[in-house]
């Protein structure tokens, strides 16, 4: 164990500065994320001991409509992370620490007003009959969505810290708040659950309260110490600045809602053609491989900001490194999926029951081809949205939703594919991953063009 221990150190102390960053925090990150699956296991069925199935459905529904407000962060702190890294990397803190000053004071404006316009309509607002449940839980209800609402509003302003550090290349850092959050939050409702009776209310402070502590003591110690000099003070607010945020923020946003439509319509698409019983059967094969993009996300994760770094600084040679080091990673991240495929109706008897489901093997095979693909193209993309050259990649988003949906119908209709055409469809929308953006890579980093590539 000590050898091990200290081969672990090794590694982690060799390369340079930013390599052995780098793979810190994807060493802490996977412990954390570790840590976060198997709280959220322990979370689950002990919630619904507390507020029984009924009632936790309730929560979960509330909380998937109010998520919906992320939408207003139109991509804000995505240009925060790409400004700051930028403004870092070029020595100049003081845009660094009025990009932040000025990110926070744009998003409190934002969700404060939408907390106050929230506060007024919901009074007219009848969330038993919208929900669909019973006038029973009318009351409660309606002093839940308040809280949650407020949660929301809360975090999306403390969170900016999580991405400052993100930007910082200590992604670990971002994971840990979180986690001491789930982890606190845990230890509430295990209180909750021994010393009072199932309650929405108490649920939706128990779980909402724990994170909101966490992100406020975050925001006070990384302020207080390394991140000091890029603290928010209201002097710093310049909302001349917000421009080059809100430029750069909306072109990520467009991206991001381009990937929400395609996933979103994919569950239409499959029910009306197949049934709502394939839809399960899609969902399991996307989650079951989307492990290995998860897992994959994890170790990636550094390469944006310290691209922004790397390219800033012209050290070229340190990404051209990471890239291929990123390349054989994929390799074998591939050759774990493919042993999950020959796995793969052991685990999903093991997961959901003998027999629970039935998934074809051609529904596994193209899923792992999607997340394969998916993987591939991930680390140029990554590599492109540090360095903001993001205009291809932008008008690929417009596209992609609509090619898809004439895609995934056109195999279904005409080819008479099954519920694997909607991942065969989603490779052929992607096409700006594995195709433009390795080519986009190769002409910025291999054959130093600037125009189109660069913007």
């Amino acid at each position: 164990m000590l050898k091990l221990i200290s081969l672990i150190k090794k590694y982690l102390g060799a390369g340079q500065e930013r390599s052995q960053k780098a793979k810190k925090n994807i060493f802490y990150s996977l412990l954390l994320k570790a840590i976060g699956i198997a709280i959220s296991l322990l979370l689950v069925p002990l919630t619904i001991k507390y507020v029984d199935t009924s009632r936790y459905g309730i929560w979960l529904t509330i909380s998937s409509i109010v998520a919906w407000l992320s939408f207003f962060d139109i991509g804000l702190t995505h240009g925060l992370r790409n400004k700051f890294a930028e403004a870092k990397a070029q020595g100049d803190h003081d845009s660094a620490q009025i990009y932040v000053s000025t990110t926070y004071a744009i998003l409190a404006i934002v969700f404060t007003s939408l907390w106050l316009i929230f506060l007024f309509v919901n009074q007219f607002l009848d969330w038993s009959s919208i929900l669909k449940v019973s006038q029973a839980y009318s009351s409660d209800i309606s002093v839940l969505v308040v809280i949650v609402f407020t949660y929301f509003c809360l975090q999306f302003v403390l969170k900016v810290i999580t991405t400052v550090v993100t930007a910082d290349q200590e992604p670990a850092k971002a994971a840990l708040v979180e986690v001491v959050g789930q982890a606190m939050a845990l230890a509430i409702i295990t209180i909750l659950v021994t010393t009072t009776e199932g309650s929405l209310i108490n649920l939706g402070l128990g779980l909402c309260v724990a994170p909101v502590v966490v992100l406020l003591a975050a925001n006070f110690l990384f302020f207080r110490g390394k991140l000091k000099i890029y603290r928010p003070v209201l002097s710093k607010v310049k909302f001349s600045h917000a421009k080059s945020l809100f430029n750069l923020g909306m072109v990520f946003f467009i991206i991001q809602i381009a990937g929400i439509v395609q996933f979103e319509s994919a569950n239409i698409i499959i029910s009306r053609n197949f049934g709502p019983e394939e839809v399960t059967s899609y969902n399991i094969v996307y989650k079951y491989f989307g492990m290995l993009s998860v897992v994959f996300a994890i170790f990636l994760s550094p390469f944006w900001s310290a691209s922004t770094e790397a390219y800033q600084k012209n050290d070229i040679a340190w990404i051209r490194n990471g890239m291929k080091k990123y390349n054989i990673l994929n390799i074998v991240f591939v050759l774990g999926g493919i042993l999950m495929l020959f796995l793969a109706d052991t685990v999903y008897d093991l997961w959901l029951g003998k027999d629970t489901v039935k998934i074809s093997f051609a529904l596994s095979f193209w899923g792992l081809v999607f997340f394969s693909f998916n993987m591939f193209a991930g680390k140029y993309v990554a590599f492109l949205n540090g360095i903001s050259a993001l205009k291809l990649q932008f008008w690929s988003s417009i596209i992609s939703p609509l090619l898809y949906i004439a895609v995934a119908i056109l195999l279904i209709d005409n080819f008479e594919m099954g519920v694997y055409a909607l991942f065969i469809a989603s490779l052929i929308a992607n096409f700006n991953g594995f195709l433009i953006a390795p080519l986009q890579y190769y002409m910025v980093i291999v054959k130093k063009k600037k125009g189109i590539w660069v913007k």
